[in-house]
């Protein structure tokens, strides 16, 4: 099984950018579709982005889309969220996840693996 491990995260103002970083150990990142979801209190978890197993397919929240990119480095072991224009209600808790190769999933059940999330907060 893999194991995922964020980093990252931090305090940001309003517009700034962040690049949130998942380094998974135990199995190749290619073996996985990924995913990245976050968590604000008091709300369910969401849905950010995702990136199939080949790398070759990359979907988005309606709430993200055109300010986050998602990528890995498979030479690195390492998923990415490139967070840019970055307002206050994108603070949450963000988590990385692993599916086992298939379709790519905005479910966060559909997930077999996760990481403990990173902290991410925008001040206004």
């Amino acid at each position: 099984q893999v194991q995922l491990v964020e980093s990252g995260g931090g305090l940001v103002q309003a517009g700034g950018s962040l690049r949130l970083s998942c380094a998974a150990s135990g199995r190749p990142l290619s073996s996985y579709t990924m995913g990245w979801f976050r968590q604000a209190p008091g709300k369910e978890r969401e849905f950010v982005a995702t990136i199939t197993w080949s790398g070759g397919s990359t979907y988005y929240g309606d709430s993200v889309k055109g300010r986050f990119t998602i990528s890995k480095d498979n030479a690195k072991n390492t998923l990415y969220l490139q967070m840019n224009s970055l307002k206050p209600e994108d603070t949450a808790v963000y988590y990385c996840a692993a599916k086992v190769r298939g379709f790519a999933s905005r479910v966060d059940s559909d997930y077999d693996y996760w990481g403990r999330g990173t902290q991410v907060t925008v001040s206004s």
